[in-house]
């Protein structure tokens, strides 16, 4: 009979620390808990910090510059200059054949969403402008919704405030020592207050020395399932949520096979922080 494979492991030659007790004890009820590896040192803290700093100076510069008759391509070169100006690497730029800097998804468009000349943001148009950048080998990532002109539908202006409320409240239930389901238990309750779907099929992650780690970060369940978050690591949470169906598909005109469209397409919103969990709550480090 094997026995099944720990996850956890104390420092060699020491004594179990608070953290080492309160993780195997989670184990040993057999939860699913944190490798050592996925708690970042104070030194991995600052570089992901940093990062995460000049990830948000980034969307301010699109904050700054978004207006009607722009088209996303401009939206790419801005976060392009950006990271040429202050050393950093657009994490997405070729990740996996993906063709440009910056994700810009427009109103059904759930994400992924591809920067191009010819798509022209309207007065009224909802976008989320995703943006990932490495600086020494640290990552930030954090994603925007913009209201195109300042003004859009009733039912639009609903989505992307109360998405912006399922971030919050996502971010109000990571407790040191809760689980990822607490989450997005949070979040869904919240979401389906307004008979939204909550999307499935795309999730948060962790972040800081990879720009996709472990553990996913799901925006719908249960209390207690999912991986236990403890002090030091470091995630993101980004709800996807649709006016309708939690569905999605990919674009057949996508030549890249990128654009995630809800499955109605209708409109579709969300909001992305990177977070650092503390012992007391979590800190956000990319906005």
């Amino acid at each position: 009979m094997f026995k099944k494979k720990r996850r956890w492991h104390c420092l060699p030659g020491q004594e179990p620390t608070e953290l080492d007790k309160k993780v195997m004890y989670w184990e040993n009820k057999g939860k699913e808990v944190p490798t050592r590896d996925m708690v970042r040192t104070p030194e991995q803290i600052e570089g992901i910090r940093i990062a995460g700093k000049l990830n948000s100076q980034c969307l301010d510069a699109v904050a700054e510059a978004i207006h009607p008759g722009m088209n996303t391509q401009e939206i790419d070169d801005i976060c392009m200059k950006f990271c040429e100006d202050h050393g950093c690497h657009p994490s997405c730029l070729n990740y996996e054949g993906y063709p440009k800097s910056v994700c810009t998804s427009i109103n059904e468009v759930v994400c992924h969403g591809i920067p191009k000349e010819e798509d022209v943001l309207q007065e009224g148009d909802i976008v989320n402008v995703d943006m990932t950048l490495d600086y020494n080998g640290y990552y930030g990532d954090a994603s925007r919704m913009f209201i195109i002109g300042g003004k859009t539908t009733p039912e639009k202006e609903q989505l992307v405030r109360v998405t912006k409320e399922c971030l919050e409240i996502g971010a109000e239930a990571a407790k040191p020592y809760c689980f990822v389901g607490d989450i997005g238990h949070a979040i869904q309750k919240h979401a389906e207050k307004y008979h939204y779907g909550v999307v499935r099929d795309l999730c948060g992650h962790g972040v800081g020395l990879q720009m996709h780690e472990e553990p996913d970060i799901l925006h719908y369940g249960h209390r207690g399932t999912g991986m236990l978050l403890v002090p030091g690591m470091t995630f993101t949470i980004e709800p996807m949520i649709n006016m309708g169906t939690w569905k999605v598909f990919i674009d057949e005109d996508d030549p890249y096979g990128w654009e995630v469209i809800s499955g109605d397409e209708l409109p579709s919103a969300q909001w992305e922080h990177t977070f650092l969990m503390t012992e007391h709550g979590v800190e956000v480090l990319s906005e």
